[in-house]
C-alpha cells in the first residue's frame, strides 16, 4: 500500500501523463477491456462445461444453482457487451 502522500503523487503523475499523451492511455484502456472480456468468456465456458458434471456428481440442486449463475453471467455479458469486448 502507498502512503497518502505517495498516492497523491502517483495520481498527479498519472493525470499529467493522461493529459500529455491521451493515445497511450486509450491503448491501455482497450487492453484492459479486452482482458476483462476474455476472462468473462473463459468463465462462461468453464461454467457451461462443468454444468453436466456438477449435476451428475453433486446433484440436481447444484446443477440448478450453476444454471442460475450461468443465466446471471449471460445477462451481465449481454448488458455490458460493448464494454467487455
Amino acid at each position: 500500500m502507498l502512503s497518502q502522500e505517495d498516492q497523491r503523487r502517483f495520481e498527479q503523475i498519472t493525470r499529467r501523463l493522461r493529459e500529455s499523451d491521451p493515445r497511450f492511455f486509450a491503448r491501455l484502456d482497450s487492453r484492459i477491456k479486452g482482458r476483462r472480456g476474455r476472462y468473462m468468456m473463459l468463465l462462461t465456458i468453464v461454467l457451461w462445461a462443468s454444468l453436466p458434471a456438477m449435476t451428475v456428481l453433486v446433484g440436481r440442486l447444484a446443477g440448478a444453482i450453476c444454471a442460475v449463475v450461468l443465466v446471471a453471467n449471460a445477462a451481465v455479458m449481454w448488458r455490458f457487451r460493448r464494454r467487455l469486448l
